[in-house]
Parts: C-alpha cells; sequence; structure tokens
C-alpha cells in the first residue's frame, strides 16, 4: 500500500511551511499570508505545509489554525498545488481527533504528524500510536522526527518499521545533524516511503545521500534557489549542486541564528512581503543585527525580479534583493 500511497502523493521537491503573518493588531494578515503562498508556488516549489512548527500552529487558536488552513487550502486548491497540514498531538487520542477533523479539507493531501513528544514512549510505543492513526487518518501520514523538539530519538530501523506502515508514506527528519541511522536509512528505505530533508543547514547533504525532496523555512527567502539545488541533486550536477548548496547552508544558518521563524519573518517584512515582523510569546521578534546578517547572506544570490506587495502603511513599493 505505501507503493500506492508513494504514486498517488509524489513527495518530492521543495516544500515551503508557511509563517504566519500578523497585522498590527496582532491578527491573522490573511492576504499577505495569501501572497506568500503564491509566491512560492511561483518560483516553483512543489507544496505548501499549513500549520507547521514555522507557523507558529501552537500559538494559534482553534479558530485561526482553521483561518490558516482555509487560506492555504484555497490556494492549492486554484493552483493544483500540493498541502500538507500540520496535526497530530502527543497523546494519541488527541492525535487521533486532530486528524479527523481533517475530513472537512478535502484539499489536503497529506498530514505532517509529529513523535509523540514530552511523554517519551518506547520505539514499540510511537510504532503503536501510528499505526492507531493510520487508521482514522482521512489522508497519507508523514512523520515528523525531530528529536531535539520531541526529546524522542528513533533508530533506523524504528523509522523503517513506520514507513513499512500502510498510510505512512514519507518522513520529514530534522535530526539536528547526519548521523549513522539517517545514512542507514537513506541507503535503504522502505519501497514507497518518501525521506524529506527537515533541517534547512543540511538539506543539500541529505539530497545528496537520496532525499527525495525537503520541507525548509529557508525556502521562504530564496524558493528559486532550494528548488534549483533539489533538481540538480536529482539530475547528478553535482558541481553546481555542492556550490549552491554551501551558500544556501550559510542563508539558512543566518535564518535560524535565532528562534525560528524569528528571523525569517524579520526578513519578510524588511522584503515588504508581510506587515509585521511579529511572533507571539514565547517567542520574541528578531534582532535587527540577525534580520541584517540574513539579508546579505541572501543578497549572495542573484536577485529575482521585482514584486510587488502590501506595504504596512498602505503603500506597494517594489523590492528587489
Amino acid at each position: 500500500m505505501a507503493q500506492d500511497i508513494a504514486e498517488t502523493l509524489p513527495l518530492h521537491g521543495i516544500h515551503v511551511p508557511l509563517v504566519t503573518p500578523f497585522d498590527r493588531r496582532g491578527e491573522i494578515a490573511v492576504e499577505a499570508l495569501e501572497a506568500l503562498a503564491h509566491e512560492v508556488l511561483d518560483a516553483g516549489a512543489a507544496g505548501i505545509v499549513a500549520l507547521g512548527t514555522t507557523g507558529e500552529a501552537a500559538c494559534l487558536d482553534e479558530a485561526e489554525r482553521d483561518l490558516v488552513t482555509d487560506v492555504c487550502a484555497r490556494v492549492c486548491r486554484e493552483r493544483g498545488a500540493r498541502l500538507t497540514v500540520g496535526a497530530g498531538a502527543s497523546g494519541t487520542r488527541a492525535a487521533e481527533a486532530s486528524l479527523t477533523r481533517l475530513t472537512r479539507r478535502p484539499q489536503a493531501g497529506a498530514a505532517l504528524v509529529t513523535v509523540p513528544s514530552f511523554v517519551r514512549p518506547s520505539a514499540a510505543g510511537v510504532l503503536a500510536h501510528f499505526r492507531r492513526l493510520v487508521e482514522v487518518s482521512p489522508v497519507p501520514l508523514i512523520v515528523y522526527h525531530i528529536p531535539y523538539r520531541t526529546g524522542q530519538p528513533l533508530d533506523a530501523a524504528t523509522l523503517r518499521a513506520l514507513g513499512g506502515l500502510p498510510w505512512v508514506a514519507g518522513v520529514k527528519l530534522a535530526v539536528g545533524g547526519i548521523d549513522q541511522d539517517v545514512v542507514d536509512l537513506l541507503g535503504d528505505p522502505p519501497a514507497g516511503f518518501a525521506v524529506l530533508a527537515g533541517d534547512d543547514v543540511y538539506a543539500s547533504p541529505m539530497l545528496a545521500l537520496g532525499a527525495q525532496g525537503a520541507v525548509l523555512a529557508s525556502a521562504h527567502l530564496a524558493t528559486e534557489r532550494f528548488v534549483e539545488l533539489e533538481a540538480s541533486w536529482r539530475a547528478g550536477e553535482v558541481v553546481r549542486a555542492r556550490a549552491l548548496g554551501h551558500g544556501l547552508a550559510r542563508l539558512s544558518a543566518a535564518a535560524f541564528a535565532e528562534p525560528s521563524p524569528a528571523v525569517i519573518k524579520g526578513v519578510l517584512h524588511a522584503q515588504g512581503r508581510i506587515p509585521t515582523p511579529d511572533v507571539r510569546l514565547p517567542l520574541l521578534p528578531a534582532s535587527p543585527a540577525a534580520v541584517r546578517t540574513a539579508l546579505e547572506r541572501l543578497a549572495e544570490f542573484p536577485a529575482p525580479e521585482a514584486r510587488t506587495s502590501l506595504h504596512p502603511a498602505g503603500k506597494s513599493p517594489s523590492w528587489v534583493i
């Protein structure tokens, strides 16, 4: 069944986990969110992710989460693009309820579900958790393995077992580096199970090792270049991919110099693409120095065509990186 899922749900290319922009009243800036979704798809992204960590999903109430998902679903329906929605919870019953709500989202092509956090179950417990979830989920699951946030490490054997479950289409792998388990998994993944790079700084080596794509917050800032990176590794253009990957790693390091997505929002605001750089507590806005450094790293790449976006003051200035 996993092979059938892979054929109907092509998990390759660059997927952008969208930030949730806020206006000066602290409300969701709907027009800016919609514009961002169109911009990254225009630049070649294979899909977008709503309600990921980058979208500050934990800081949104249920009505706001619905609003974000509605906007992203509308754009993906118009564009024929892949929509993945962040779902799940630490407890299995709560995760089941979260996934069941996706029955109202026919545009959703997959759910991004973290390995249970904080409770630290055994590897067998993690497998049992996902076995229950595949029974109720209306969409295929992408396991989000990010142990430095969940506190739950998993070895390659457990990840392969997860990949063998029906209705599990892939994994977003963000382990904070490339260790032996990452190498082992990429060397022998289950059939039809897509491994997606989830650590922005390590996206290029992950793609070089065989990852089918990536889910990258940094791709807000240089979508075309990340798309080019993935295509270059897929085509075997090693020299081109290696040089581009080093440059994008420097950009990603700058984008994550402070807790995400603060720096990314700061850059998007400086570009006039979102009305404020605001994040919600307990996050704090990025420092001017961090934003300046990220802009400097971004300036190392050829400038995209000038775009026009709504300025917070109501003006519509052009910007060029």
